[in-house]
């Protein structure tokens, strides 16, 4: 099920005795659950037949004696266990439970950044008798996409280079982006496209002197651009860190290497399709494409591996990440 599926039953009254919620992604998960705690209940009956434990300071036993008891005003109660994979040791206690649930409960375990071990007897029981939700982490070329879709629900449009932004500044932790954009939809005006400068101004990301724009000087050889963005860098490390711009920089050049092998460069469609990446960047690879040739390419992947190795302390103790990435730079543009 999807979140949507599942927050449009519980609109229509279809609440289940049990809610498991899991996975890498915690931002789905907060969505589900902070939808239950809000809206199930009405502020007079949550104080009697609400609550929110969490696993680090209960055990499964007690959140079962909880479970099985009666709503006190309400037609049901609502219970909440946030950080429940810290109950790992004991969830196999919760089995029990599960071949009786009370139905005038409501039971929402979030278990975040783990995955559970689905052998286990107790899992393979909640994925039939709950509704057991994986919340999965985007991958990297999904995030402008889902960026794009969900300033569209709050009544905004965003251009493909703040998405971008977002993203090299932020990463892909889906908590994070909502709520810097939750900063923007307060000063900015409905309907509002969000520009570059309208996150360099609220935000605090540079809209010239970012990975981005990086990238974009090195694709295009434009040696004097690229140096004064790494100045900025190697000025503001904390805001721009070493292992960011050379994952990117890997992430950009790996791709490069697909564009090389593609049968077909002229069909922007195609291309963007086979990189998984935005129409509107099509042309930044279809540029760098024509500045490295193949080889090239398969040298400055060795090239940021080294320097990854290097900012490590492999090979090159004490080098400061600014002078690293000064002679990375170097050796990619000659």
């Amino acid at each position: 099920m999807t979140v949507e599926n599942i927050i449009n039953d519980i609109k229509k009254g279809n609440l289940k005795p049990i809610y498991f919620l899991y996975g890498d992604e915690s931002y789905f998960i907060d969505i589900i659950s902070d939808y239950i705690e809000n809206n199930v209940l009405s502020d007079a009956e949550k104080g009697f037949d609400q609550m929110v434990l969490y696993g680090r300071d209960v055990n499964m036993a007690e959140i079962i004696a909880n479970a099985r008891r009666f709503p006190m005003i309400a037609d049901r109660q609502v219970i909440i266990v946030k950080e429940a994979q810290d109950l790992i040791r004991t969830i196999e206690q919760l089995e029990t439970y599960l071949d009786n649930p009370q139905p005038s409960t409501t039971l929402v375990f979030n278990y975040k950044y783990k995955k559970p071990d689905k052998r286990k007897k107790v899992f393979k029981k909640l994925a039939k008798t709950s509704v057991f939700f994986e919340s999965k982490a985007l991958y990297d070329n999904q995030v402008p996409n889902w960026i794009s879709q969900y300033v569209k629900k709050h009544g905004y449009l965003i251009e493909a280079k703040s998405s971008q932004m977002l993203v090299e500044f932020l990463g892909t932790e889906l908590s994070k982006i909502a709520n810097e954009l939750s900063k923007l939809f307060i000063v900015l005006p409905k309907g509002t496209t969000i520009s570059p400068e309208a996150i360099e101004e609220n935000i605090g990301i540079s809209k010239d002197f970012n990975n981005f724009e990086l990238r974009k000087a090195i694709g295009t050889k434009n040696i004097l651009k690229a140096n004064q963005i790494i100045n900025y860098f190697a000025q503001n490390p904390k805001s721009n860190p070493l292992v960011m711009t050379i994952s990117l920089l890997n992430s950009f050049f790996t791709q490069l290497l697909q564009f090389h092998a593609l049968p077909n460069k002229n069909n922007p469609k195609a291309v963007a399709s086979a990189l998984r990446v935005n129409p509107f960047f099509v042309s930044d690879y279809t540029t760098a494409g024509a500045n490295y040739p193949m080889r090239k390419v398969s040298q400055i992947i060795g090239l940021l591996r080294e320097a990854d190795l290097k900012s490590k302390g492999v090979g090159a103790r004490d080098l400061p990440h600014g002078d690293l990435l000064k002679e990375l730079l170097f050796k990619i543009l000659h």
